[in-house]
């Protein structure tokens, strides 16, 4: 099995470096200790929810990048760039009702196992997209208020995902007040990050630790950040998203008062 797996992993290295886009790999789905996990190889978990309670944000991550909640409290429209297990597609559906969700996903096996996760079924509210993330932004500028990033593979963020083209695409596709924010678990988080500032320009990207984990979440945004103190600004955010997400807000509102002040100086 190690051996096919090995093989299967040159295959598609070599694919790349013709050129030639890769069949998809099949993800599974393993139920364990009361989660339901996605998964491509045994030790490497895509995404996780509670059996039972699909909506619940999980993972520390996925709640860090709910901050952008400051920047645009009521979105019009949410996009997200790699649906895995639905995690936020789902929480936004549920505690955000005025806002639609599109979601793009470019491998068709994992929007297959929607079903396992409780994802809703497409309606006027929710639209899931099988496509690279990469063109379908690019087709639509000026479209999200917010726009979450985290598209990965078996092998971490692909290479469509990690160009420059990729976070102007980004850029274009925020509305003038929009923000988006990346989940970055990579070996290089700076490498994105500079790329980020090329994008959006420097005083315009926050980068957070998340301190019980290895990733890393950097916000971007267009226009001038919110000119209010760090309460006035958690308090804009619907109380009952706050009081599901209540180490969030207060930490990222500070950060964003204090990039404010150095920008203004």
């Amino acid at each position: 099995m190690a051996d096919k797996d090995a093989r299967s992993r040159i295959g598609r290295w070599l694919d790349r470096l013709r050129g030639r886009a890769a069949e998809p790999r099949k993800p599974y789905v393993r139920r364990h200790d009361g989660l339901v996990s996605l998964q491509f190889v045994r030790r490497q978990t895509q995404s996780r929810m509670v059996d039972g309670d699909a909506d619940r944000l999980l993972i520390d991550y996925t709640r860090t990048m709910f901050a952008t909640l400051l920047w645009q409290p009521a979105p019009a429209v949410l996009g997200l760039v790699g649906l895995g297990g639905g995690s936020q597609a789902k929480f936004a559906y549920r505690h955000l009702p005025d806002t639609r969700i599109v979601a793009v996903e470019n491998n068709p096996h994992v929007v297959a196992l929607r079903g396992e996760f409780g994802i809703p079924d497409d309606d006027e509210r929710l639209a899931v997209v099988v496509d690279d993330g990469f063109r379908f932004l690019e087709a639509r500028p000026d479209s999200f208020d917010i726009l979450l990033v985290d598209g990965y593979d078996a092998q971490g963020i692909p290479a469509e995902l990690s160009k420059q083209a990729f976070y102007d695409a980004c850029r274009d596709a925020l509305t003038g007040t929009g923000v988006m924010a990346c989940n970055l678990y990579v070996r290089d988080p700076e490498t994105h990050v500079a790329k980020l500032r090329r994008a959006f320009g420097e005083d315009r990207v926050l980068v957070f630790d998340e301190p019980k984990m290895s990733n890393r979440v950097a916000f971007a945004w267009r226009g001038p950040l919110p000119a209010l103190d760090a309460q006035a600004l958690t308090e804009r955010v619907p109380l009952t998203i706050r009081s599901l997400l209540p180490e969030v807000f207060h930490r990222m509102a500070v950060r964003i008062v204090r990039q404010r002040t150095l920008i203004g100086r």
